[in-house]
């Protein structure tokens, strides 16, 4: 996981973003924290010249496009190096002044709360692929055995390309990022209850919530990867 905030010309800015391994347990934790890196790296060095050109939206998908590249190329040829397919998942939220940025790569999500709770990216996965062209249901896909196989992700891909979206934010706005664990056992419904900006107060009552939410996954069987971060619009 990776939050980091900054003071500019341009007013406070923050990128968020989870990302969940594959290849098991220590391999999964390498790509993951390679692709968190990468982040780091491109928010201290490339986000201040693209912010210093008013951030033209064609530009940061761009830039975004050319990190994963580069971040996959890094890991497959670590995996190979070392003889195993290792990868990860990738959702990224950039928020600067009225605006919010994502690009995601796999089944980690970006969700909005406000007056209710919107799904903003659109899982790159095998069930998500057949809803879409008609052949399953969500009732289907939630039931699926394929219900983890991913499309794409970062590493083990031959190809990653990210899905870009973006829109306006407004104060009071929670926005909620999360890996599939996440996600398996808990209704969406249950996660405007507990995250709505209402509840929202501040940043210790916000932590308290994600642990419970957390501790509900692990009560209900939940033992996959479980990471969360939450970010709330103050001003």
């Amino acid at each position: 996981m990776l939050i980091m905030q900054a003071d500019t010309d341009a007013g406070p800015v923050l990128l968020a973003s989870v990302c969940d391994g594959m290849g098991g347990l220590a391999k999964g934790e390498v790509a993951s924290t390679a692709m968190v890196r990468m982040l780091s790296g491109w928010f201290q060095t490339e986000f201040p010249m693209l912010l210093s050109k008013g951030l033209p939206a064609e530009e940061l998908k761009y830039s975004w496009e050319k990190l994963v590249t580069e971040a996959s190329h890094k890991i497959s040829a670590y995996g190979s190096q070392i003889h195993v397919d290792m990868g990860t998942t990738a959702v990224a939220l950039l928020i600067v002044g009225e605006y919010y940025y994502i690009f995601n790569v796999g089944d980690s999500r970006v969700y909005l709360i406000s007056d209710a709770i919107y799904q903003l990216t659109k899982d790159q996965t095998f069930v998500q692929n057949e809803i879409d062209n008609g052949r399953m249901t969500e009732m289907e896909a939630m039931m699926s055995p394929k219900k983890s196989v991913l499309l794409q992700c970062i590493g083990a891909s031959t190809v990653a390309r990210p899905d870009f979206f973006w829109g306006q934010v407004a104060p009071g706005q929670v926005f909620m990022l999360c890996c599939d664990g996440f996600r398996h056992v808990i209704q969406p419904s249950e996660f405007y209850e507990a995250f709505n900006f209402r509840a929202m107060k501040n940043k210790s009552v916000m932590e308290k919530a994600a642990q419970n939410m957390t501790e509900l996954n692990i009560s209900r069987g939940e033992d996959d990867n479980i990471s969360v971060v939450l970010v709330k619009v103050e001003k």
